[in-house]
């Protein structure tokens, strides 16, 4: 039996062997304590579900769940004597990380519920036999010494790199943060990982060389397999190699892509050892060299088969959204992280991740795919706020830069929004003996598919089209609509202009997504009840602007867009020959046309006599008016007032009138004379007292200043005046010339020049006696 509170590689173990049960003692970790048991490779699920392949894949898939079931429970000790010593046991779970379908892959989603639930049990047996082998102590009884189970996992390849980004691919999704305790414990008890991951990321540079090799490219930075020949001109290209060779190309970068991604994400402290091989240079201008290569090819050959067509551009959209994430987790973790948390040399990581986005600007594929997933001008905002130090210039022209790329594309930003998932809930791992609850824990795990999004087509870059800031959809010119549906024609002959402009206004003009939802069969509810033949609509003629116009010269006589005939006699240019102003003001036409008007009223009739041959009706006698009123006919109106004539009078004194007056100028005179002073009589009367000199010098300074400050006039500033200057001989200055000039001038207002005036002053003071 084990010791208690002893590690396992400590321990020794007494055993009955042999037939006559001779007993004997042995380490815990020793080959003959291993069980005889064979652990069968796992195969993938069938891709056709005949029920003959469907039976073969159940019970082979139930031969290795139960073997691991078994291994699952047995006791610690025991557990890993076999993992160690078992090699089915390794080429089981390797057999495993290779063959599972992933994420892309169409065995990912079984058609057979049966198949479904068996793959999804192997897949959790798997993970947990993993994540106990990741588990070096389970509990106070079961434990391993730290240094010793970094040897007999390193040592015994238990893990390895390779294993590593497997895991993170297949079991990532919804377990990430169990799988990155998981690999945090491996890579912290054997540091010697690191230096394996180093190599593994030399690796995987060397991985982008040979997909540009094989694509006849070659990017800056890049080591090339072999030197350059004269002849390369005849090197296989994307668009002339084979289309099997195409189709593994496209394959090896999008599980390349996904890996480490993957791996990144989960465990960020490897974001260093990528860093230090400049890893992010290299992905960026691999990106803006093999990239647009792979999709010309990929959408310009012909293809028998349109399914592996559609899944080879779903592959490279999935690859190149994941080559854009994994240079945004090298950024994150290696410089805007440390920024965030204030490390001490938070100047360096400043300066690190402007350079990046500096040498982001030249790759402008690249630049303008990161920008619109992940926006530069929000990291930028974060450096701003968290080292208020930083460079506007700099940080301008990388705001500029990005604009500027944007602009040369002809097309709007769309802002990235991650597909809001809805997961389902892990399973609840079972009970396991020997403390299996130590390393399992009530912790779900989930299944592939669950928790996460599976990208496909379109939504493996871009998600849901967008409309502009303002809701409404981007608008293009004419010549950028014909080059889209150009683009889309030469994939989709089949379609007509019409149903491609539908959806080209639906999904904000992008020919991509339109591409892809297409192909998918996943168009708007709206876009599917269209004719997908439908040709483009006939553009309606405006009316002419003539027909529309509204003027206040509308039907006039000189209106030339409604009549045909405009009488020419009446339009001139300039002044009107034959006229002239003494002609104008002679002529009296206009009198001789009132006159006629006035002369109805020349002559008023009060009494008109009758003949008695002449009729009444000719002077209307004959007409009564039956609405005249005729009540006080008979009454004399203002005969009785008791009014008399000099009470009328009095009330307004009798005034002659003007024209009657004899000599009436003087008579307006007096009345002038009067008016006059009694407006003097009425005014103020103005004090003459003599106000003081002293104060009216003041008042009369103010107002100079005043007007020379409004003419902008400045007074020079008050020196000492000098008139004596240099000894003769040595010349004098501009400034002693002018002020000679000045004194002689002005000579007479000083000196003894004014005596009687000086004289009076003092006298009228008092100071001499009068």
């Amino acid at each position: 039996m084990a010791c208690a509170m002893i590690p396992l590689d400590e321990q020794q173990v007494t055993e009955a062997t042999g037939p006559l049960g001779k007993e004997r003692t042995l380490p815990a970790l020793h080959p003959d304590r291993k069980e005889e048991r064979c652990f069968v490779t796992y195969k993938p699920p069938p891709e056709d579900s005949s029920p003959a392949q469907v039976e073969e894949y159940l019970e082979h898939g139930k031969f290795i769940t139960e073997d691991l079931d078994w291994l699952l429970a047995l006791r610690h000790d025991k557990f890993w004597c076999q993992v160690v010593f078992d090699e089915s046991l390794q080429k089981c779970l390797d057999s495993y990380l290779r063959h599972s379908p992933r994420g892309l892959d169409p065995s990912s989603l079984p058609s057979s519920p049966a198949v479904a639930d068996m793959q999804r049990c192997i897949h959790r047996a798997v993970f947990m036999t993993f994540l106990r082998m990741a588990t070096h102590k389970e509990s106070k009884e079961s434990f391993i010494t730290p240094t010793v189970f970094g040897e007999i996992i390193y040592n015994n390849f238990l893990f390895d790199i390779p294993k590593i980004l497997d895991l993170c691919v297949l079991f990532g999704k919804g377990n990430s943060q169990l799988l990155h305790k998981m690999i945090e414990n491996i890579f912290t008890q054997q540091p010697g990982y690191y230096g394996d991951l180093d190599e593994a990321v030399l690796s995987v540079l060397q991985v982008l060389d040979t997909i540009l090799a094989k694509c006849g490219l070659q990017c800056e930075g890049a080591t090339a397999i072999e030197p350059l020949k004269l002849s390369s001109s005849g090197r296989p290209t994307a668009m002339t190699m084979s289309q099997q060779d195409l189709v593994d190309l496209v394959l090896y970068l999008c599980d390349t892509c996904t890996t480490i991604q993957a791996f990144l994400d989960i465990f960020p402290a490897a974001c260093s050892t990528f860093h230090c091989h400049s890893f992010l240079n290299r992905l960026a201008s691999f990106y803006e060299v093999a990239v647009p290569d792979i999709e010309k090819a990929v959408r310009k050959r012909n293809f028998d088969d349109k399914s592996l067509q559609e899944d080879l551009w779903r592959r490279v959209c999935h690859a190149r959204r994941r080559m854009v994430e994994m240079a945004h987790l090298l950024l994150q973790h290696t410089c805007l992280q440390p920024i965030l948390e204030g490390s001490e040399n938070i100047q360096t990581f400043v300066e690190e991740l402007l350079q990046h986005f500096t040498t982001f600007l030249p790759e402008k594929r690249f630049l303008l795919d990161y920008d619109e997933q992940f926006p530069i001008a929000d990291d930028i905002s974060l450096l701003q706020q968290a080292f208020p130090l930083l460079d506007e210039t700099r940080t301008s022209y990388l705001l500029q830069g990005v604009e500027d790329a944007w602009d040369s594309i002809g097309r709007r930003r769309t802002q990235y929004r991650p597909q809001q998932t809805h997961s389902s809930a892990g399973l609840t791992g079972q009970g396991v003996e020997g403390g299996a609850g130590a390393w399992g824990g009530e912790m779900g795990i989930r299944e592939p598919g669950e928790g996460g999004e599976t990208p496909r087509g379109a939504e493996a870059m871009r998600d849901t089209p967008h409309k502009g800031d303002n809701g409404a959809a981007c608008t293009i010119s004419a010549g950028e609509l014909e080059s889209l549906l150009t683009h889309i024609r030469d994939l989709l002959p089949d379609l007509g202009e019409g149903f491609l402009l539908a959806c080209l206004h639906q999904y904000n003009y992008s020919s991509e997504l339109v591409i892809n939802y297409i192909l998918e069969d996943r168009l708007h509810p709206d876009l599917d009840k269209l004719d997908r033949a439908m040709p483009r609509p006939v553009k309606e003629e405006l009316p002419p602007v003539l027909s529309t116009r509204s003027n206040v010269f509308d039907d006039d006589e000189f209106d030339i867009f409604n009549r045909d005939q405009v009488d020419m006699t009446r339009v001139w240019k300039g002044r009107r020959k034959g006229e002239s102003v003494r002609d104008l003001l002679n002529d009296k036409q206009h009198i001789a046309e009132q006159k006629e008007r006035y002369l109805t009223y020349e002559t008023v009739v009060d009494e008109v006599i009758v003949t008695p041959s002449e009729s009444g009706d000719v002077y209307n006698l004959n007409d009564y008016d039956d609405e005249y009123d005729d009540t006080y006919d008979i009454n004399q109106v203002g005969a009785n007032d008791l009014d008399g004539d000099s009470n009328l009078l009095n009330r307004r004194p009798f005034t002659v009138p003007q024209v009657l007056r004899q000599g009436g100028r003087p008579q307006m005179q007096e009345e002038n004379v009067e008016e006059e002073e009694d407006e003097k009589d009425g005014a103020v009367k103005r004090d003459q007292f003599v106000q003081d000199p002293a104060l009216l010098r003041e008042r009369a300074e103010a107002r100079r200043a005043t007007m020379q400050h409004r003419k902008g006039y400045r007074p020079e500033p008050a020196r000492e005046r000098d008139v004596v200057g240099k000894p003769k001989g040595q010349g004098q200055s501009t400034e002693t010339l002018l002020d000679r000039r000045k004194k002689e001038a002005h000579k007479s207002r000083g000196a003894n020049h004014n005596r009687r005036a000086m004289s009076d002053r003092k006298r009228n003071k008092g100071m001499i006696p009068s």
